[in-house]
């Protein structure tokens, strides 16, 4: 089931006004730092499963007992998942650091520039989005767990999680905040949903103190959480 592609914005605290990005079916600003409610950092992990989560468990388990597959096979096959998908978001985001040209690239066809560096996508499209000093950038799949599967790998818990799924939409400060990542007020976050045809994938910004690294060592200071956009890049002093 795919759903019509739109973006929830995050007003800043105190605007009034909506941000509307003409390129989407539907806009939306929300700012609820009204209604936090804390949570502890952990518990996007340690929230029961979601609906289909609950289901894949159950179809696995089903096969099991009627001898079609077996748990070695299924996780053999998790293994070769990760090996078929090496990976491939920590090098792209590094790539638009250094190199300018192929930044530009990626943002007007994110497929294309990571067909580029060898990363075949399974979505039809993928939209890179840049954080400034002005947004932040933050994905997520309303629906289910849509996700950039060759760039990030497998996603985590937390991101099928309802909770993760529901929360981040309405107060996306207040889980931004349990993830460790506390945003000045003058910074508007953006909340982009993905469906089975488009996918997301943030670019950080380039952190300070990184001035002259190779690529290979910027990409190693890259994490999933921060290609999703629920942390950001740091260089220890």
């Amino acid at each position: 089931m795919s759903k019509t592609p739109h973006d929830y914005y995050a007003r800043k605290p105190g605007d009034h006004h909506d941000h509307h990005d003409h390129s989407h079916a539907h806009d939306h600003d929300h700012d609820h730092d009204d209604h936090q409610q804390p949570n502890p950092a952990n518990e996007h992990d340690n929230g029961p499963p979601g609906d289909y989560e609950i289901m894949s468990r159950a179809m696995q388990e089903l096969l099991e007992q009627k001898g079609v597959i077996t748990a070695a096979q299924v996780a053999k096959r998790m293994e070769l998942f990760d090996e078929e998908f090496p990976y491939h978001g920590a090098q792209v985001v590094a790539r638009a650091w250094v190199d300018a040209a192929f930044k530009q690239r990626l943002l007007a066809d994110g497929r294309a520039a990571c067909a580029e560096m060898g990363a075949m996508l399974e979505a039809e499209r993928l939209i890179a989005v840049e954080n400034t000093p002005d947004t932040h950038n933050v994905i997520v799949c309303t629906l289910c767990s849509c996700y950039p599967r060759a760039l990030l790998g497998m996603p985590p818990t937390w991101y099928k999680s309802r909770n993760y799924r529901s929360r981040v939409v309405f107060e996306p400060r207040a889980v931004l905040k349990e993830f460790g990542t506390e945003l000045p007020d003058s910074v508007a976050v953006r909340v982009h949903d993905s469906n089975a045809d488009m996918r997301y994938l943030v670019v950080p910004m380039r952190p300070q103190g990184t001035e002259g690294w190779s690529e290979e060592k910027l990409a190693g200071l890259l994490s999933r959480d921060m290609l999703v956009g629920v942390t950001v890049p740091r260089v220890s002093a």
